[in-house]
């Protein structure tokens, strides 16, 4: 598959999850929305990545690495790499593995606001 392709496929599959994500929102399955939210970021990170430097991430540690990389050589992505970071420990690391679900209303908003990550993450894609 080429990069062009792969890159394409990440977004689709990052749309796909966030409606996933608003799926299980609507059947009040809250943990399971917050996962699959953080899996809409993450694969519009790694899209991001593939596109900015040909490389995809295998392991949500090496994303953050790279974004980390990539926001030093492009600062504009600094906004973005501290809202994936954000993700990665509220939506991942405490709704999903942990279990704390409260307040419910920012796990809500952060799932809904999904989409706006993955379009700011295309955004900066096309930006190359």
């Amino acid at each position: 598959m080429l990069q062009t392709e792969r890159v394409a496929f990440l977004f689709v599959d990052a749309r796909d999850m966030y409606q996933n994500a608003l799926e299980m929102l609507e059947q009040d399955r809250l943990r399971n929305a917050a996962d699959k939210a953080w899996c809409a970021t993450r694969r519009a990170t790694d899209a991001l990545i593939l596109a900015r430097t040909g490389e995809e991430p295998r392991t949500s540690s090496q994303t953050m690495r790279m974004i980390r990389e990539l926001r030093r050589q492009d600062p504009s992505l600094e906004p973005l790499r501290v809202s994936y970071g954000h993700r990665q420990s509220f939506l991942r690391g405490a709704a999903f593995y942990d279990g704390i679900l409260e307040p419910a209303d920012d796990i809500i908003a952060d799932v809904q606001e999904t989409i706006e990550y993955i379009r700011d993450a295309e955004a900066m894609a096309d930006t190359v």
